[in-house]
């Protein structure tokens, strides 16, 4: 009797344990199934609260929105990975406010001596510069195109032109496509910079500038003395109502013949903007991590958490990045749920400044510890709206790439792309830093049918045109293919 007890005692073991194996061995899976498109969403709604003013990085709305990722990667049990053990890496950024009050209007005369004047519409027609100076100009418009000043390519945009005390005009990006003639952007690219163009314009006397880029844009230069407007709209075509070419015509001829078409519009307008410069500012990276087993060697999982502010309405970034931010952490949350350490590190990275120059992460590179490696960097910028997967560089890192696109058709099924990615324009992501800096980087986006109307660096871009579920997904391929890299070895 004695003996036969024993032997079910034994079986009820070995069956035990085979369960409990097995259990172990789809904890993954189960945890996985665990991240919520209603949870990441309620991420993103918090992110698009108006106390945190549009995450301008520098601002106390931003410090606010870092003082709330930081919490949630405390809960969860995650370690600090900041300055002197706190979530935070400090680095200075000089930043400004755009207050109620900007203006832009076009002065026309009419028959009888007198003058009428066209308002133009806030967001439809114009923004305020998010780096101007505060001021009102009224001046004549000169056209620059893309105002650049390189007599050692045979090309000055400024020559014969007089526009001190004046508005100029100019185009963003320079003449040449850096995809369709990568080998002859690489003399233009220094030009191709916003912080150039004002400079620039500064340089050359002018009292004001519109930029043909109609969108809140903080990347770029402070200059005192100079305001700055940006415009799109009806503006562009009303100030080349008369003249010989319309705009559109112009700009052609510029990338046809890589040669200027500068002019005088002969247009009047009055640009006004009220702004808020701060030069102190101070920003901030939100870090935390999960210790490897070999934690000398690091897996970076990263999104900026910063965005473009208050222009002069709050300006929510929704799926510019609190949809990259909120993915991330569902995969954070659900990766702190494993039972075991990943081979190596996994740092959580929410970068400030991206949208005022791709700082935060570059501040972060350049300040790695001593004998620390990263071996690898995901990406997350705009995953919030569509139905498919964008892998920017997939082809670059073929290898890194197969991790997901093995899972995604495993398990996710989603459409999922990739590119290869040149990297030799102005950076964009903080993608670009680390794939500068020699690391295999994988940047993704989500994309599906587009919106009848732009909502970048603009008011419109709401968590409530968001599809939750692709960030689900996403979180989901990440938390599987990290997954596989770094704790099924």
């Amino acid at each position: 009797m004695k003996l036969r007890n024993l032997v079910f005692f034994l079986i009820f073991i070995i069956i035990f344990l085979g369960t409990a194996k097995a259990d172990n061995k789809n904890e993954h899976i189960s945890i996985m199934h665990s991240i919520s498109s209603n949870t990441l969403y309620e991420y993103v709604l918090e992110l698009c609260k108006d106390k945190y003013e549009g995450r301008l990085t520098g601002t106390n709305g931003y410090n606010m929105s870092a003082a709330w990722v930081s919490s949630k990667l405390k809960e969860w049990g995650l370690n600090p990975g900041g300055d002197n053990g706190s979530w935070l890496q400090e680095f200075k950024n000089p930043y400004t406010l755009v207050k109620p009050g900007s203006k832009a209007i076009l002065h026309i005369p009419a028959a009888n001596g007198n003058t009428t004047y066209k308002n133009y519409i806030y967001q439809d027609d114009f923004m305020a510069g998010s780096t101007s100076d505060t001021g009102e100009v009224t001046a004549e418009v000169v056209y620059v195109g893309y105002g650049i000043t390189a007599p050692e390519i045979g090309f000055d945009e400024y020559k014969g032109m007089d526009v001190k005390g004046k508005i100029v005009l100019m185009e963003k990006e320079v003449p040449v496509s850096p995809k369709k003639y990568p080998e002859e952007f690489k003399k233009w690219r220094p030009y191709s910079f916003h912080q150039y163009k004002v400079k620039n314009a500064k340089d050359h006397g002018a009292a004001g500038m519109i930029y043909n880029y109609r969108i809140a844009n903080p990347n770029c230069s402070y200059i005192k003395g100079l305001v700055l407007t940006y415009v799109g709209g009806e503006i562009i075509p009303d100030l080349f109502t008369g003249l010989k070419d319309d705009h559109k015509t112009t700009v052609k001829n510029i990338i046809k013949y890589r040669k200027p078409f500068s002019l005088n519009t002969g247009k009047v307008m009055t640009i006004k903007n009220i702004t808020e410069h701060h030069p102190e500012g101070v920003a901030y990276n939100v870090l935390g991590k999960i210790e490897g087993r070999n934690p000398g060697e690091v897996i970076v999982i990263s999104a900026h958490l910063d965005h473009v502010g208050m222009n002069f309405e709050v300006i929510p970034g929704a799926d510019d990045n609190a949809s990259g931010v909120s993915t991330i952490l569902g995969v954070a949350k659900s990766l702190s749920m494993l039972n075991i350490k990943p081979e190596r590190s996994i740092v959580f990275a929410f970068f400030g400044a991206e949208e005022q120059g791709i700082k935060g992460s570059e501040f972060f590179l350049k300040n790695l510890n001593s004998g620390q490696k990263i071996v690898a960097c995901i990406n997350l910028d705009g995953v919030g709206r569509g139905d498919k997967f964008h892998a920017l560089a997939g082809k670059n890192y073929p290898e890194l790439f197969n991790y997901f696109s093995d899972n995604n058709d495993k398990y996710i099924h989603r459409v999922l792309s990739s590119s290869y990615f040149r990297n030799n324009g102005r950076p964009r992501l903080d993608a670009s830093r680390f794939m500068w800096a020699g690391i295999p980087t994988i940047s993704f986006s989500a994309y599906g049918k587009p919106l009848p109307y732009s909502v970048y660096h603009k008011t419109l871009d709401r968590p409530e045109l968001l599809t939750p579920e692709i960030m689900e997904d996403l979180a989901r391929l990440i938390f599987l293919s990290i997954y596989e890299m770094e704790y099924n070895n």
